[in-house]
């Protein structure tokens, strides 16, 4: 059982990346500060069940997680579904020379950061279907592991997996299509999809 009296001393270092989180979930400077309060109050009121020695960051985010969608997603009558076509497995590796890079020792990650500006990133990530941006924002962005997202969202560790899979995908496709765009592959527009 956690001291309500050392809340704001345990808690303050995470406020940043909440704040940053939040940002990513809502994409409204003033709707972040909002579900940052409101995370901190709902935080701040059940920190008594909190168990010490428990992961602090791990509590608060499933606190910011839950109070986002509980907040911003039940507006919503029915959550928005979409069905992306399966892809083939390393779409964008294979097409922007991975598999060169692989052999020079440097990661997918790494020709990614070179490739593309963090405005193109993040506008690929902004476009996913809510469900499956928050799981790649959980995992690829806050590092978060399946079994802590899963409880973040109170789905199954295999919901979380084929969200990642799907998403991941998703991004792969619209960060490919940048490419093309500003002539990186080689490839022209018109003969990218042939």
């Amino acid at each position: 059982m956690a001291d309500r009296s050392t809340f704001t001393e345990q808690a303050s270092p995470h406020f940043d990346g909440l704040y940053a989180a939040a940002m990513r979930m809502t994409r409204n400077p003033a709707d972040a500060e909002d579900l940052v309060q409101e995370t901190l109050i709902r935080a701040y009121r059940g920190f008594e069940g909190f168990s010490d020695g428990t992961n602090l960051r791990a509590w608060l985010y499933r606190i910011l997680t839950n109070t986002f969608i509980n907040s911003y997603r039940a507006k919503q009558r029915r959550p928005e579904q979409t069905e992306l076509d399966e892809s083939e497995d390393l779409y964008l590796y294979r097409r922007l020379g991975g598999l060169e890079a692989a052999k020079m020792g440097r990661s997918a990650e790494d020709e990614m950061l070179d490739l593309f500006s963090e405005t193109e990133v993040k506008s690929a990530i902004e476009a996913l279907p809510e469900s499956f941006r928050m799981c790649v924002l959980l995992a690829d962005v806050e590092g978060f592991a399946y079994k802590e997202i899963a409880e973040m969202l109170d789905i199954p560790i295999g919901t979380v997996m084929s969200r990642l899979h799907r998403g991941r995908k998703s991004l792969q496709r619209t960060l490919y299509t940048f490419a093309v765009d500003r002539g990186l592959t080689g490839r022209t527009p018109a003969t990218a999809d042939a």
